[in-house]
């Protein structure tokens, strides 16, 4: 076997792999005398097949699979002790590449071209300053909490006079030109109607001040206009049934729903944290307690996306293997084309730098992640779930079962090892860098994330 690489410039690769009959042919004839053993042919008794026969049926086959074998082991193995730093997969040298054919003995000549990373120095040290936006818990945001957990703690009770968000229960009859109930027309029972939702503002204003057991007349239509079907889900029919119609309704109330918050009390302290939060002061300094590290992933992320500006402004630019990388990119992506990869290649190109970038910072940093940095990563977003929907205080082992579950699924776990990188990175490099910490409000962060 021989392996020659050669470089046209710094980040283009020529590797060439001749793989002769002496590399493969243990391999092949052991394979062919096992195929030998089981095969059953008319004729001969088992194991007695006449080699010839195993060789002409099988052999070409069998030698494809090793050399094909051979091949990518030994060109990573180069790869690897020769330190070259691949980007991507090789691909066969569209020129110097020729057919092969597997029916002789060989030799068997393979060319490749590998795109090879540019060569830089990534570094960080105190010399480098970099904001950190320290996200603060003020009474607004405490206050936004306090109201999210008693929305979600609430209930409907019944109401005599519709307001704000309120939804209204009643008969629905189709009507005809003069305002009668059209005969044979859609009439429904028990239908539902949001007003607060109501596109048509002409329409939304005749429930203003609607009470039980009034008849509001009002067409659906112009109610929800360019939206059949929200007509069609108020009505209870069928989509094409509301695509010509133009008639009015009338809307008899037979109840009005309208949405309590639960009291902000002890008993939604105890649902919320548990029985040992027992006044207002406590279930506030709870609330803040909890949000500020949830706010602090928050800092942490804008931390990283500003290192990433600053490092690749230090870098500067960097040569890649550009027509090579758009090979690679539409052999990934055959299905999408050409097209695809000249509007998302400046893309890619802008990732792959960063991910070289942090590459490089990964490994002068020690950044390593064990299966115990997976496992806590994974519980910390089974919380942040819960969370969303108000649920804090969940018993460990169910948040222990919901992580167990999460790391049986490989997608998720190449998910959390990149989390647990960017986590481990943002938390050593702002021990690196000198910070610049600016307090701001939550308000004021979502605001700058927004014209970023």
């Amino acid at each position: 076997m021989n392996i020659k690489f050669e470089s046209a410039d710094k980040v283009n690769g020529l590797m060439t792999i001749t793989i002769e009959k002496a590399d493969y042919e243990e391999a092949v004839n052991k394979q062919l005398k096992n195929y030998r053993k089981r095969a059953q042919v008319p004729g001969f008794r088992p194991g007695m097949v006449p080699m010839g026969l195993i060789q002409k049926q099988y052999g070409t086959a069998v030698k494809v699979d090793e050399v094909n074998r051979i091949l990518g082991e030994k060109l990573y193995e180069y790869v690897r002790e020769n330190k070259i730093q691949m980007l991507g997969e090789p691909l066969p040298n569209e020129e110097k590449q020729q057919p092969q054919d597997f029916t002789q003995d060989g030799p068997f000549t393979f060319v490749f071209d590998i795109a090879v990373a540019p060569e830089f120095k990534a570094e960080l040290s105190a010399k480098d300053k970099i904001d950190y936006f320290d996200i603060k818990v003020d009474n607004k945001l405490i206050d936004e909490q306090v109201q999210m957990y008693a929305s979600q703690a609430g209930e409907f009770v019944e109401a005599k006079e519709w307001s704000g968000n309120d939804t209204l229960k009643g008969d629905l009859r189709q009507l005809d030109a003069k305002g009668n109930t059209l005969e044979g027309g859609i009439e429904t029972e028990g239908g539902m109607i949001m007003p607060s939702y109501i596109k048509g503002e002409d329409e939304k204003k005749k429930f203003d001040g609607a009470k039980v057991g009034d008849i509001i007349t009002f067409n659906p239509k112009k109610a929800y206009p360019d939206n059949d079907a929200e007509v069609a889900a108020m009505l209870k029919v069928d989509k094409e049934q509301v695509k010509d119609m133009e008639s009015d309704f009338s809307f008899q109330i037979t109840e009005i729903r309208h949405f309590q918050p639960a009291a902000v009390d002890e008993k939604l302290f105890e649902k919320v944290f548990g029985e040992d939060v027992k006044t207002e002061a406590d279930f506030r300094q709870r609330i803040s307690d909890l949000v500020k590290p949830q706010l602090q992933v928050n800092s942490d992320f804008k931390f990283l996306q500003d290192l990433r500006k600053h490092m690749e402004k230090k870098v500067g630019e960097l040569q890649f293997p550009e027509e090579l990388l758009k090979r690679v990119m539409l052999n990934n992506n055959k299905d999408k084309g050409a097209d695809f990869v000249e509007k998302n290649f400046k893309a890619s190109i802008d990732e792959l730098k960063w991910h070289l970038i942090k590459e490089q910072l990964v490994v002068a940093n020690n950044i390593k992640v064990e299966d115990n940095d997976l496992k806590e990563m994974a519980k910390s977003a089974v919380r942040q779930q819960f969370a969303q929907y108000g649920m804090s205080n969940i018993p460990e082992d169910i948040v222990e079962n919901y992580a167990n579950e999460q790391l049986k699924k490989r997608e998720n776990v190449d998910q959390l090892v990149d989390r647990a990188i960017d986590a481990k990175l943002t938390e050593t490099l702002k021990g690196v860098v000198k910070l610049n910490t600016k307090e701001v409000s939550f308000e004021e962060f979502n605001k700058m994330m927004q014209e970023a």
